[in-house]
């Protein structure tokens, strides 16, 4: 189960994930637990029937969390937030380096050569569309890196009451200078909104940063989560925190027509 938990800003726990205070420590020592649990070909062809979200490929519904990639940009007062779905052969070097940042280790587990972030990268895009790594880019360029689930499906079930099509969040800020100065929030908010505007079968979005990284606690709480209890998960005792769509306050914009693939 990735760490979720948001150390990368100031306002979030200090980089452990990505290790931004507000973005930075998504911890859950288990990274490939996500993936654990396999699901019946019939249940998987089911979801996979439902319409998917707005995008170039939407119609499709070619995973379980309604395209993802076709999501779209959506506008901050950082400058215009987008997430893309993971490239391995390109992405995997830039990943691999910020997970080797001391910061974000302590959290995310994931140092060692390339080859390590591989195979969990590996592991997501290979699988039934429950989790997809997206980096995260601030007017084009990559500064984070998140992992959208369905927590419905993943192993969080196991350990709290979850509803159909519950999504949660997993996150880390790739960079250093662009720690402690609130960032986490922004993006953990932007993020939020464009769940709760592009997966219109959701009504919550989770995230389980570890208790201890009371930076990423907070960004959490900043960007309109909620405490909804302690929960011991393996490898960590977790702050699980929801954001129900009723609390969405920053609309995401209009999707780009033709997002990058």
């Amino acid at each position: 189960m990735a760490s979720t938990d948001a150390s990368a800003d100031g306002g979030t726990a200090p980089a452990p994930l990505g290790t931004d205070p507000e973005l930075g420590t998504d911890t859950d020592e288990d990274e490939d637990d996500t993936l654990d649990l396999p699901l019946p070909e019939e249940f998987v062809t089911l979801f996979r029937g439902r319409p998917a979200g707005p995008g170039p490929d939407a119609r499709s519904g070619d995973d379980l969390l309604d395209h993802v990639a076709g999501w779209g940009p959506t506008a901050t007062s950082e400058g215009l937030f987008q997430l893309v779905p993971v490239r391995l052969e390109q992405d995997a070097a830039l990943i691999s380096r910020w997970m080797n940042d001391p910061a974000v280790a302590a959290y995310w587990e994931l140092t060692g050569p390339r080859s390590v972030t591989e195979e969990h990268l590996r592991a997501q895009l290979e699988g039934d569309g429950r989790s997809v790594p997206c980096l995260g880019l601030l007017e084009g360029a990559p500064v984070s890196y998140w992992e959208i689930y369905r927590a419905d499906l993943d192993p969080l079930a196991r350990y709290c009451p979850v509803r159909p099509h519950d999504t949660g969040v997993h996150l880390l800020i790739g960079e250093d200078a662009d720690r402690g100065r609130g960032l986490g929030t922004t993006l953990i908010r932007a993020v939020a909104g464009l769940v709760l505007a592009r997966r219109p079968g959701c009504t919550r979005v989770l995230a389980e940063p570890d208790l201890r990284n009371t930076p990423s606690v907070a960004a959490f709480r900043s960007a309109g989560f909620q405490l909804a209890a302690e929960v011991d998960l393996p490898g960590k005792r977790a702050a699980l925190m929801v954001r129900d769509r009723g609390a969405r306050a920053v609309p995401p914009g209009p999707p780009d027509p033709s997002p990058p693939a």
